[in-house]
């Protein structure tokens, strides 16, 4: 009966020890999650949770070395024709806090109903060659936060049925700016706004856009995973070039 008993305490013992290192694993698991991205190498670096949306250039405080080939695919289905998109991007930091990328991205057209004219479906196209860079001005692990600002050039190019003819159709300006900062181990926020201004060759036209993107990200605890929101805002309108004098015309319309 003494043993039975014993034996009984011991297996209770280890299930008590087992519960602890359960209740505190997962909060283990974050902070060793945030120290390896953080303290593992040189020079600092804030874990920032990266938006879906917006693809940023590289990690806010990119470093020295770091390289990522990406490959990404979508499709719409517009009812008569689906639209499928597809892009092939390599981004990499030369220098500490410095990301550069380089992006194709395709679009393809497939029509899902008999006898639909093709001349209403547009032409597969690769879209455009896009450069960019960004630059991560301040790193601070003290307070969790990283700031960047970073430039996208975009040359569109025209469809595969009169490609070279021409071959760039217009150019696209986007400077950006990037908040961020993480509260606690799991909440994270980011800011990404700037303007997109685009010229068309063509026509000789401007079009502006501004976009005020922000985001709140929940890493789950005791996993590398996230689930949040992305709030995507775009200001647009006509973007009349200088005329003469000093008149000058901008027309914000809506909000989408």
């Amino acid at each position: 009966m003494n043993i039975k008993k014993f034996v009984f305490l011991i297996t209770m013992l280890s299930g008590s020890t087992s519960m602890g290192i359960c209740q505190i694993s997962n909060a283990q698991k974050d902070s060793l999650f945030i120290h390896q991205v953080e303290d593992k190498l040189e020079p600092d670096k804030v874990l920032h949770a990266e938006p879906l949306y917006i693809d940023l250039i590289r990690d806010l405080g990119a470093r020295k070395g770091e390289k990522e080939w990406n490959i990404g695919l979508g499709i719409t289905d517009n009812l008569k024709f689906d639209t499928h998109e597809a892009l092939i991007e390599y981004e990499w930091a030369p220098i500490n806090r410095l990301g550069l990328e380089v992006e194709l991205p395709f679009t393809f057209y497939a029509s899902t109903e008999n006898g639909l004219n093709k001349s209403k479906v547009s032409s597969n196209r690769l879209n455009s060659l896009k450069l960019a860079g960004q630059y991560t001005f301040i790193v601070s692990e003290k307070y969790a936060s990283s700031f960047a600002f970073g430039y996208i050039n975009e040359f569109e190019l025209s469809d595969f049925k009169s490609f070279g003819n021409p071959l760039v159709t217009g150019n696209v300006f986007n400077p950006f700016f990037i908040g961020a900062k993480r509260w606690g181990n799991n909440f994270h926020t980011l800011i990404y706004t700037g303007p997109k201004i685009e010229k068309n060759f063509e026509s000789n036209g401007n079009s502006i856009n501004f976009q005020f993107n922000t985001n709140l990200h929940y890493m789950i605890s005791g996993t590398r995973n996230f689930i949040g929101m992305e709030i995507n805002k775009t200001f647009y309108g006509d973007f009349n070039s200088l005329c003469s004098g000093r008149k000058c015309d901008l027309i914000l319309p809506g909000m989408s």
